[in-house]
């Protein structure tokens, strides 16, 4: 299943949901700033749904990441881990990698290269 909320100009998030064997991977695209926090905060956390397990978050695509998105990340992470689940991040490159390393939330979030890697850990 895909469900693709996007924007028309460049830069904006765009959030693509799938599943492989019972872990939501989702894949985020563009810039995660304050505009865009309630797209990622509902990506991760589904008002009214229960908290997913296990999440995958592809950051591959993601060219700038704020303290909106750290803040939503660390809601997010808290959230599934009361849940006795986990939420890794897999792909952040560049200045994103910086900023999670800055904050040390890849210290607290398990950080992969890749999405293949965050499945199989």
């Amino acid at each position: 299943m895909t469900d693709t909320h996007g924007a028309a100009r460049s830069g904006q998030l765009t959030v693509d949901h799938t599943a492989v064997d019972d872990i939501r991977v989702i894949t985020l695209r563009g810039e995660i700033d304050h505009t865009v926090k309630n797209v990622l905060s509902t990506a991760l956390l589904p008002d009214g749904g229960a908290t997913p397990q296990r999440t995958v978050l592809d950051l591959s695509g993601v060219t700038f990441m704020d303290s909106s998105g750290i803040n939503v990340l660390v809601a997010a992470h808290q959230a599934v881990s009361d849940a006795q689940g986990w939420l890794r991040i897999a792909g952040a490159q560049g200045s994103v990698l910086r900023v999670l390393h800055l904050v040390g939330l890849d210290e607290v979030i398990p950080c992969h290269p890749g999405v293949e890697q965050a499945l199989t850990v």
